[in-house]
């Protein structure tokens, strides 16, 4: 639950600058595609970032677009056998909006990978996106929200 408009909280969700908030132990950088501003349909990114103490990269494209209800990003190239993330925003009130994830990933190895995937990737990534939707839902709620929106 965010106290802030859904089309505020919707484009909050597609910035660079707000993704990157809170990445200090991962180093994460968007190193090409969209790198900066909003991130639109039929756009993609591609982050660098140490996970595991590896280096990664992985792009994701904007695959699905319907603002300022709904947008699902899908991973092109990773680590990962494949990945998509679906983000869906409901108004409950002209001020609060309920965000909702959906994320699925297949880790890369059928038999080790779906180990991996029970044991540790399921509960890092729910840590991870927990933690950049509690960010997100402090820049929504502040007064320096437009700082991270382009114009």
């Amino acid at each position: 639950m965010i106290d802030a408009p859904i089309e505020r909280c919707f484009d909050l969700s597609r910035s660079i600058e707000v993704h990157l908030l809170g990445t200090e132990q991962t180093g994460e950088q968007a190193v090409g595609g969209v790198t900066s501003g909003l991130i639109e349909l039929g756009e993609f990114v591609r982050w660098r970032a140490k996970h595991f103490g590896v280096t990664q990269h992985l792009a994701s494209r904007i695959t699905a677009y319907d603002r300022p209800a709904y947008f699902q990003d899908t991973m092109v190239e990773g680590a990962f056998r494949s990945m998509q993330h679906d983000h869906f925003f409901k108004a409950l009130a002209p001020d609060r909006t309920e965000m909702t994830d959906r994320f699925v990933l297949a880790a890369p190895l059928p038999v080790l990978g779906l180990i991996a995937e029970k044991l540790v990737l399921r509960r890092y990534m729910r840590n991870l996106l927990t933690h950049r939707n509690e960010l997100l839902k402090q820049v929504a709620e502040a007064d320096q929200w437009k700082s991270f929106l382009p114009g």
